[in-house]
């Protein structure tokens, strides 16, 4: 039986409950419309935010991941403009081997071809040693028969690591420094005209003298042409090293959209959606209020009683 009482107000209590809970809605959904977001903090869905930050943490490790790739591309791309200039000048260098072993041509011919393969030799040695990356020599030093080490970088959001550089290409600089200070002594009469290395060279250079020596009636280009074959295999471990990190940056870009894919399927708002309950609710809003209003002016009747 309903109970006529000015301390207790059953419908006014309802009305008030009903309110707060219709305005406790508005304010969730004004709260996913300004963010965009149905499930923002933990508040919203516990689960569904630890798996949310989850990914947001591999996404962010693998972004990070890809800058550091980007960097090695830079890297490997000096190393291969530092190999590509060698090889050139290697090939320059094996065919002026060629005409210096000619002995029909003249004294001043000579000395201009020694001249630029002089040129080509002090041009090998300043690319070894200025194919530098963020202060790393990539082809090691002239001379300096200790190669630098391998690359490795960070692949995967996992902390997988990709290898970018080989002992063995690293060997190359030692290589080099063989050609390093040479010169070319002229036939004379019956002697053949021949290379010896400068008494300052190291003991790397005056021992490729021998393999460049030149014997009578040709050119032995041995020693060169094993360095163009060194320098075109590590070109093409270069550019499998380019191409592997190109690989693996198109790989994590296309895990990172997957992964944005999934977190906005599980947290993103139905921003039609709701426009629509912001609509309702409003307009549940409005009724509240004057529904508390009209239960609130209910006991304005028992007065009647007493008059």
């Amino acid at each position: 039986m309903s109970l006529n009482s000015v301390n207790t107000n059953i419908s006014a209590q309802v009305a008030l409950q009903s309110l707060n809970t219709t305005n406790s809605q508005l304010q969730s959904t004004q709260k996913r419309i300004s963010t965009g977001l149905r499930v923002a903090d933990a508040t919203d869905d516990g689960a569904a935010f630890a798996v949310a930050q989850k990914v947001r943490a591999d996404t962010g490790a693998l972004t990070t991941v890809n800058q550091q790739l980007g960097n090695a591309k830079g890297l490997v791309g000096t190393t291969i403009a530092g190999l590509t200039s060698i090889s050139n000048s290697l090939t320059n260098g094996s065919s002026l081997l060629v005409k210096l072993s000619d002995s029909g041509i003249s004294s001043d011919q000579r000395t201009q071809y020694l001249t630029q393969f002089k040129a080509l030799v002090t041009q090998v040695a300043s690319t070894v040693d200025g194919t530098t990356y963020n202060g790393k020599s990539l082809l090691g030093k002239t001379g300096d028969t200790t190669p630098p080490g391998a690359v490795s970088v960070v692949s995967t959001e996992a902390g997988g690591q990709t290898q970018i550089s080989s002992e063995d290409n690293t060997q190359l600089a030692a290589n080099l420094a063989k050609l390093v200070g040479l010169t070319y002594t002229a036939a004379s009469g019956t002697t053949p005209a021949s290379f010896s290395a400068d008494p300052a060279d190291s003991a790397v250079q005056a021992a490729a003298v021998k393999a460049l020596q030149p014997p009578p009636g040709g050119a032995d280009t041995t020693t060169i042409k094993g360095l163009q074959t060194t320098v075109a295999g590590q070109l093409n471990q270069a550019s499998s090293d380019s191409n592997t990190l190109d690989a693996t940056i198109t790989f994590n870009s296309s895990k990172i959209d997957s992964l944005n894919a999934g977190l906005g399927a599980l947290i993103d708002a139905d921003l039609s959606k709701e426009s629509a309950n912001l609509q309702a609710l409003q307009i549940r809003q409005q009724l509240g209020t004057q529904a508390l209003s009209l239960a609130n002016q209910s006991p304005q009747s028992l007065l009647s009683l007493f008059k």
